[in-house]
């Protein structure tokens, strides 16, 4: 019996290990709701202590999510910058990324890249951002940039989180394909 008993329990951990390792990646990854600040620093305390506490006001996320849905749901890449800036919070890296990405959708990428190096400079290990960013180098035609995002993303979260599988996707298939990501 007290096999089967370390037997289950082992099982167990393993199942909660499972379900615990894809809701830690989607958080680092960034997603529909915005995470926290990723440092916070003694000289900037007070500062960064008023935007912590937007994180967890509901006008926020609720902003955040539209802007997401605009997005992702309706493509209208436009009207969520507008939206992102209005949260009043473009110095998080989920919102600096979704704006960078927005950008990169209408075709203007020198501003696109000044909001994605916002993004990783709020938040240097933000692996959508990584991931994001690393397409914007594809679309550049700047392979080994997209290949060193692509090895950042690796360090950060490994070589199984859906951001690394997908730009080494992208980096797999031929230069010139005319593709954008």
């Amino acid at each position: 019996m007290t096999k089967f008993a370390i037997r289950l329990l082992t099982l167990a951990m393993y199942v909660m290990a499972l379900v615990a390792v894809p809701l830690v990646s989607a958080y680092a990854a960034g997603g529909d709701n915005p995470a926290p600040p990723a440092t916070d620093s003694s000289k900037d305390k007070k500062k960064k202590s008023d935007k912590s506490s937007s994180i967890d006001d509901p006008k926020f996320i609720e902003g955040y999510r539209t802007a997401y849905a605009t997005i992702y749901d309706r493509n209208d890449y436009a009207a969520a910058i507008e939206q992102l800036k209005a949260l009043g919070h473009d110095d998080r890296a989920d919102v600096a990324n979704l704006i960078g990405y927005s950008y990169r959708k209408l075709g203007d990428y020198k501003i696109s890249q000044i909001w994605y190096e916002r993004a990783l400079q709020a938040d240097p290990n933000h692996v959508r951002t990584w991931q994001y960013y690393g397409l914007w180098q594809l679309e550049q035609g700047n392979r080994d940039q997209a290949q060193y995002h692509l090895n950042k993303i690796g360090q950060i979260c490994g070589t199984d989180c859906a951001e690394y599988r997908s730009l080494a996707a992208a980096l797999d298939k031929p230069t010139g394909t005319g593709l954008v990501y």
